[in-house]
């Protein structure tokens, strides 16, 4: 799955997932069947609207998956995930993970996913932050050099 990820490989993606998956992605939406899947994953990284340009990912699970009888077993664990963004912006963002396997037809495969970032620290809070400084920092500029110039013409009139 990991390779299929960092080869942009979606078709490829899909074989490891069971016919009925839910996928919950970072951006809070849940995808449903490999079709809501590779629909989701066609809607961000193609097309006019494309948020992504491209991602891969360095998943790690934390520890062997927690097996429930002999056809159940969940995972977790971490990953960096690397995105370019339509716009060209750069990110490395590190996440957590779950997923629920399933034995069918005697294959592995994720039955629920669930990805997710931390919302308080993370490159996306810090650029904002930083935009917001810049923006900050523009206006009072902008505020000295207008009330500079009103009050020198106040005192010459």
């Amino acid at each position: 799955m990991k390779d299929a990820i960092n080869k942009g490989d979606v078709e490829r993606q899909l074989t490891f997932l069971h016919p009925n998956v839910v996928v919950t992605w970072h951006n809070a939406e849940v995808s449903r069947g490999r079709d809501g899947v590779r629909a989701y994953l066609n809607r961000i990284l193609n097309g006019p609207n494309k948020v992504v340009a491209s991602y891969t990912a360095d998943a790690e699970a934390d520890e062997l998956t927690i097996l429930y009888g002999g056809e159940t077993g969940i995972s977790f664990g971490s990953a960096t995930e690397h995105f370019k963004l339509a716009n060209g912006t750069s990110l490395d963002l590190p996440a957590r993970w779950s997923a629920t396997l399933v034995k069918d037809n005697g294959k592995w495969l994720i039955a629920s996913l669930h990805a997710s970032d931390n919302l308080f620290d993370n490159p996306l809070l810090s650029m904002a932050k930083r935009m917001t400084y810049i923006a900050g920092a523009g206006c009072l500029v902008i505020g000295l050099i207008v009330g500079f110039l009103f009050g020198k013409r106040k005192r010459t009139a």
